[in-house]
């Protein structure tokens, strides 16, 4: 029987670390990734079936980093998700305040780094007739101050998901806004305020597994459309 394969960077923490658990529930195998190696250790340590679960800590944005993950996954890879980023400076500045090298660091880890992966692993998911998710944000599409820096990352991630599924009609590409979370970064975002009013991660875990098991259309979704009316919103 065959075992399905995923790779989900940024998994020891919110929406990585609550689709893990999910996917291990399901008897997938993992290779997880986080910058944290204690809390990339510690999230392993609470998932079931954890001898199928390879944790490599480091950074996306380190190309040796991203080789090594590729190695992890071996031949095949059912889906890569790419839900590591980087928020940059907080309290989010306005643009013209907004240092050129943190810029240039959010870009590197929310787009240079994803596409680099997906080079690296595009054989193991045609192999599989994968799936891509890449975690993006309604910063992307709405203009809100002092986002500037994050949603111009995660407009060019959406437009990299959407080539990659014109040049790649053989596997499934998806970009997911999956809404406010409460979350580490969503605190960041917001520091000095409660942010424990939002929706958990759990909740929109639901939607990506839909799109997944459905193997719904490539192109960009809202996990609240994927979602039953009022679930989890």
């Amino acid at each position: 029987m065959h075992t399905s394969t995923a790779l989900v960077t940024g998994a020891s923490r919110g929406l990585g670390r609550a689709l893990a658990t999910e996917l291990a529930a399901r008897g997938w195998r993992l290779v997880l990734d986080a910058r944290d190696g204690d809390r990339l250790a510690a999230a392993v340590t609470g998932l079931p079936s954890r001898g199928l679960v390879t944790a490599l800590a480091g950074d996306v944005a380190d190309p040796a980093h991203r080789a090594a993950l590729a190695d992890a996954v071996g031949d095949r890879l059912d889906l890569l998700v790419h839900n590591a980023s980087d928020l940059g400076p907080s309290p989010l500045p306005p643009l013209a305040d907004l240092p050129l090298n943190a810029f240039t660091q959010v870009l590197h880890v929310n787009v240079v780094a994803p596409l680099g992966l997906t080079q690296l692993l595009l054989p193991a998911l045609t192999r599989a007739g994968g799936r891509v998710l890449a975690i993006s944000s309604d910063a992307a599409v709405e203009a809100y101050p002092g986002w500037g820096g994050y949603g111009t990352s995660k407009a060019a991630l959406d437009q990299l998901t959407a080539v990659l599924a014109a040049e790649h009609p053989d596997l499934r590409v998806w970009a997911v806004d999956p809404g406010d979370m409460a979350t580490d970064m969503q605190q960041a975002a917001f520091p000095g305020e409660d942010v424990s009013d939002r929706p958990a991660p759990e909740t929109v875990v639901p939607a990506l597994l839909r799109l997944v098991a459905e193997r719904l259309p490539s192109g960009r979704h809202r996990a609240a459309d994927l979602l039953p009316a009022g679930a989890g919103r």
